[in-house]
């Protein structure tokens, strides 16, 4: 494991993962859950986030999203990483639902033409519920998703939905991975 994918692993650890009983967003039970804006939103862990997602980025890339929240600091940190390495690439925000006043806008960010590649990212990934609602709001723009990359796939199901879909998928980190770091880090 590379310095920046441990220092990363560590800080979720330390910062994000907590053991418990939890409901997730996709009303599964959980012994364990992962606050991953607790290091999306820290300026170590956002930059850390967006250099590893940044180099998964798939070649062609023209913009990077998913759905508000937990996506959005995990997309601007890509964005700030992305001009720092010269391919600037801008972000967007998918709302969970279209705005009812304005221009009742579901996705918040450039205006792409249709067939336009974007990668979708959040930060943890149970049923895949989340990223696919993503995907329903910019497809429906004549968006082409590229690929969907996390932080953490918790292994319970949005890896087999998406590839059953059509749609690659990456993930930083594992359950299992991180949690074997937790334990020997404890």
């Amino acid at each position: 494991m590379n310095d920046l994918r441990l220092r990363l692993l560590t800080l979720i650890c330390e910062r994000a993962y907590r053991q418990g009983d939890f409901t997730l967003s996709s009303g599964l039970k959980s012994s364990y859950y992962i606050d991953g804006k607790q290091v999306t939103l820290d300026a170590e862990g956002a930059w850390l986030t967006g250099k590893l997602l940044f180099e998964l980025l798939p070649e062609g890339t023209q913009a990077v999203g998913g759905l508000t929240l937990g996506a959005d600091p995990i997309a601007t940190a890509v964005s700030v990483i992305s001009y720092g390495e010269g391919r600037p690439i801008p972000a967007f925000i998918v709302r969970k639902q279209a705005k009812d006043h304005g221009a009742n806008q579901q996705v918040e960010g450039p205006k792409l033409p249709p067939r336009s590649r974007v990668v979708i990212v959040e930060d943890v990934v149970t049923t895949g519920g989340s990223a696919l609602q993503a995907v329903t709001a910019v497809e429906a723009l004549g968006w082409q998703v590229a690929a969907i990359l996390t932080v953490v796939d918790r292994q319970q199901g949005g890896a087999e939905r998406y590839a059953s879909q059509g749609y690659p998928f990456q993930a930083l980190f594992t359950i299992p991975e991180l949690q074997a770091h937790y334990s020997r880090t404890r």
